[in-house]
């Protein structure tokens, strides 16, 4: 069962949405969630190096490394708002509240041959799920988006072809802030939901549950 609780502690009536899971996991995966709301509070400089850092190290298809990050501070207005307009106005509406603000982009081809990477979209996703980590156990939110304006963004960016423009991240702690609006401070206090695992991972044909998911099952050697 995936739930969330709501700590005693937890500040200003803000909301901590950690799993309950049905197997046991790392404790930064059970406190990790997407936030729409986010405080005022800046993010460190050493924390921010370190969030690219995790990122830096993430598994990558023939070590190609083929992401990229564009990245803007609301301290920097004027950069701000030019990453902030690459986003859905959807986005924009709750993002505009983060103190940071990035671009997920990664390179279609290998550098080594110029063919295809069909996983790069993979590989960007793992620096960024690493990222997310770093920023979990650093008590650090991100919420990740696919809702962007890539076209705008390869513009503004003068992206080169053969990247791929792919997703978007903010960054920043998450916690009660007046200015958002009340139906995303709601959101923030929705239950959390995931499938069972039974609907995921099958074994010997499609559909079918692999029988080691049960609890009282013998593991595979």
């Amino acid at each position: 069962m995936i739930a969330f609780s709501l700590p005693t502690d937890a500040p200003g009536g803000f909301v901590n949405k950690h799993a309950e899971t049905a197997h046991p996991v790392q404790e930064g995966i059970r406190k990790r969630w997407s936030p729409y709301v986010f405080t005022d509070r800046a993010v460190p400089t050493t924390d921010l190096r370190s969030l690219f850092e995790a990122a830096r190290w993430a598994a990558s298809s023939y070590n190609e490394q083929p992401w990229r990050y564009i990245v803007a501070r609301r301290d920097d207005p004027e950069a701000f708002a030019r990453l902030l307009s690459c986003l859905t106005p959807g986005n924009q509406e709750w993002a505009k509240q983060a103190p940071v603000l990035a671009l997920g982009i990664t390179r279609t081809r290998f550098t080594r041959n110029e063919k295809p990477n069909r996983v790069a979209l993979h590989d960007l996703g793992a620096a960024s799920a690493q990222l997310t980590m770093e920023a979990t156990h650093r008590g650090l939110s991100v919420h990740q988006m696919a809702g962007i304006d890539p076209e705008r963004a390869r513009s503004l960016y003068e992206v080169p072809e053969e990247f791929q423009v792919a997703t978007a991240l903010a960054i920043g702690y998450a916690g009660e802030n007046e200015a958002a609006a009340s139906r995303f401070r709601e959101r923030d206090r929705s239950a959390r939901h995931r499938r069972p695992l039974a609907a995921t991972v099958f074994q010997e044909e499609w559909d079918k549950p692999a029988p080691w998911l049960e609890g009282n099952a013998p593991l595979p050697d």
